[in-house]
């Protein structure tokens, strides 16, 4: 008898495990805007504040690990913690890691108001 591999994570599992990693580590603001709505380039953007740098690096780390051992690979990194804002895309999932600074300033939550809230944790 062969191995049994997990069913993969549907896109509104891998946004839900994304912001509940986030929850779990100490992350605030955490939001999933659900933007097919709007026929986007992705389907799910996960919305994150991290409280420092080295914060922003362990839960980019939780992420993957979660992801990862749910068959969900990061497909690209943009950005740096140092920087305040990191950008980590998982296809249909697409994950802002911000600092409250330049949260405030980017306001992505303005700009994809079209998206709706499928979930809020705080």
């Amino acid at each position: 008898m062969g191995v049994r591999m997990a069913a993969p994570l549907s896109r509104i599992a891998v946004a839900r495990r994304v912001a509940e990693v986030a929850s779990e580590k100490q992350a605030t603001d955490v939001v999933v805007l659900d933007l097919r709505p709007l026929k986007a380039f992705t389907d799910f953007f996960v919305i994150v504040t991290a409280t420092s740098p080295p914060h922003m690096e362990a839960l980019i780390e939780e992420m993957g690990k979660a992801l990862g051992e749910a068959g969900c690979p990061l497909l690209h990194r943009e950005g740096e913690a140092q920087g305040g804002w990191v950008v980590l895309d998982y296809g249909d999932v697409v994950v802002h890691l911000f600092l409250a600074p330049q949260r405030a300033y980017y306001r992505l939550e303005e700009h994809w108001a079209g998206g709706v809230p499928r979930l809020i944790l705080r």
